[in-house]
């Protein structure tokens, strides 16, 4: 990469290419070159950069100065302006609201601090994405030649056992005793996959790794599969995140060019490459074993389980399945060590997490922040507050599967042990954060409703069990609910949890349990005085 003064980056999200990002950036080559900038500037488009008021959003390093939204035609005014005078152009500038991840004078205890902990999204925003040098400048493949240059694989292991990193999707489960499953199976045919089938709704974390630093998930992948013994891996991301893909099959034909890629990895025995399959918008396949089932090719459906995939996997072979935001932890620990990993979280969950914050606060959008953070501090220091000074009521973890937390709960630490040992569960990453005006019989309706659909209609206790209780919830609030049906809802969640054959059936029936749990008393207003507290439902008399 040459030495310049300045770096201009072109946000490149769906957003902002549907309004002019492609146009902006050419605009912005044409009046570089004009002025003889070219030597002087690099620019280059990436990915989202956690803010969407503004879009599309031009950033000028080192000054981090944010334009935004710029339309093609500010572009010429722009560059004379800042990139020739040196002068910043006021009227081009976003709001004053602050850019999500840049650090604020709050008080707030230490770790806490908006960019102030990043190591999943450290790239994301500052490199080209489509430019492996510039990855490579900046720390990338340093874990993968340290890995197979001193290391041995168990020796890979064992550091990310150290580190204590858990798995992003939602489980928590020890990354590094999955590796050592699969490295402990006898097989002449191993495989990588990286979960890329990011299905639950309002959480983009994933597309935003893999839009502003794929090469971080592929370095991720080669160092797992010289852990493993694998020799093959396979991307499987949701058809809809096109620019991920485009991006994803760049940064592998890259890496091939390059050497990290293809046989004998950086002069090593290690041989080893990646497919790219993209999914069909089925939110099961974000089920590991509904999606080897998509791969090989057949109906995105859950496997019985035992024997799981770390023994019997992709085509009955040894396969190791990690999530996105996983991986992308990987490279860091190699290069940095499982102590200074350690150094971040909980002693029990260790590192960062990114959740998408959503709902009714005043900032939106994407942070990290490390584990055992509180949601009072997520809404305080990130979400700058509830919207309108509105009061917190309640808020989900995880998409629609995860818990639906009271405020009560809202000093509780954000980490896997300390929200299992409240009742809740931490979830994959979305974060919607409701305030006083939300009903939560509607919203356990409306994710009741989403998990009928979804169901693959294998097993009774789904297939059945979502229909019935979304059923429940319909009458309820219409104001026919009874006390009976409260029962009910409490049984269908219990059996759903039990007896389902796979991880959408047995979290299917949290937020039932959870407003059963947290909010008796609203529910049984609905059913016993047939009011709706929060005038959200409609109260009909209706039932079905």
């Amino acid at each position: 990469m040459k030495s310049v003064r300045s770096m201009v980056l072109v946000s490149s999200d769906p957003i902002s290419l549907e309004r002019g990002a492609n146009q902006v950036f050419e605009n912005l080559k044409n009046e570089i070159n004009s002025f003889g900038l070219n030597d002087e500037i690099s620019l280059s488009m990436v990915g989202d950069v956690g803010r969407h008021d503004a879009l599309p959003l031009v950033i000028v390093y080192p000054e981090a100065t944010i334009y935004g939204p710029v339309k093609p035609e500010n572009v010429h005014n722009l560059v004379e302006e800042h990139l020739y005078k040196g002068r910043v152009v006021p009227e081009l500038q976003a709001s004053a609201k602050e850019l999500t991840g840049k650090i604020d004078w709050v008080n707030a205890r230490k770790g806490t601090l908006p960019a102030e902990q990043r190591i999943v999204l450290q790239r994301a925003g500052i490199i080209d994405p489509e430019n492996i040098e510039e990855y490579i400048i900046h720390e990338g493949y340093q874990a993968l030649g340290k890995a197979l240059s001193e290391m041995s694989p168990k020796e890979v292991i064992d550091e990310i056992k150290a580190s204590g990193l858990r798995g992003r999707g939602g489980a928590g489960f020890p990354t590094g005793l999955k590796w050592g499953f699969v490295a402990g199976t006898h097989s002449n045919k191993k495989y990588v996959i990286c979960n890329a089938d990011e299905s639950e709704p309002g959480t983009f974390k994933d597309r935003l790794i893999l839009e502003g630093d794929p090469h971080s998930i592929i370095e991720a992948m080669t160092i797992a599969a010289y852990a493993v013994g694998a020799d093959e891996g396979y991307i499987y991301i949701r058809g809809e995140y096109v620019l991920a893909q485009q991006r994803l099959k760049k940064a592998i034909s890259q890496a091939h060019e390059y050497g990290m890629l293809g046989k004998n990895i950086f002069g090593s025995d290690l041989n080893f490459d990646i497919h790219i399959h993209s999914g069909a918008g089925a939110y099961i396949c974000g089920e590991e074993t509904a999606l080897l089932e998509s791969i090989e090719g057949r109906r995105g459906e859950p496997r019985p389980r035992p024997p799981y995939p770390t023994t019997h996997g992709l085509w009955g072979k040894p396969t190791l399945i990690n999530n996105v935001e996983t991986l992308a932890n990987v490279p860091a620990i190699l290069r940095n060590g499982a102590k200074w990993y350690r150094s971040f979280g909980t002693p029990s969950s260790p590192g960062t997490k990114v959740y998408t914050i959503l709902g009714n606060v005043n900032v939106t959008g994407l942070i990290e922040v490390p584990m055992g953070i509180t949601l009072r501090e997520v809404i305080t220091i990130y979400a700058k507050g509830m919207k309108n000074k509105a009061t917190f009521k309640v808020a989900q973890t995880g998409g629609s599967s995860g818990s639906i937390i009271p405020a009560s709960l809202q000093d509780t630490p954000m980490d896997f042990d300390s929200f299992q040992n409240a009742g809740v569960s931490l979830g994959s990453g979305a974060l919607l954060i409701c305030d006083e005006n939300t009903c939560v019989v509607d919203l356990a309706k409306v994710l009741q409703n989403f998990f009928k659909k979804e169901s693959c209609g294998k097993c009774n206790p789904c297939r059945i069990g979502n229909e019935r209780a979304h059923q429940i919830l319909e009458n309820i609030s219409q104001g026919t609910g009874t006390m009976q049906d409260l029962d009910d809802l409490a049984s269908i969640s219990k059996n759903m949890t039990e007896l389902s054959n796979c991880g959408l059936g047995q979290t299917a029936g949290t937020p039932i349990r959870d407003i059963l749990n947290h909010f008796r008393a609203e529910v049984e207003a609905h059913v016993r005085l047939k009011v709706c507290p929060s005038g959200v439902c409609p109260m009909s008399g209706k039932r079905i």
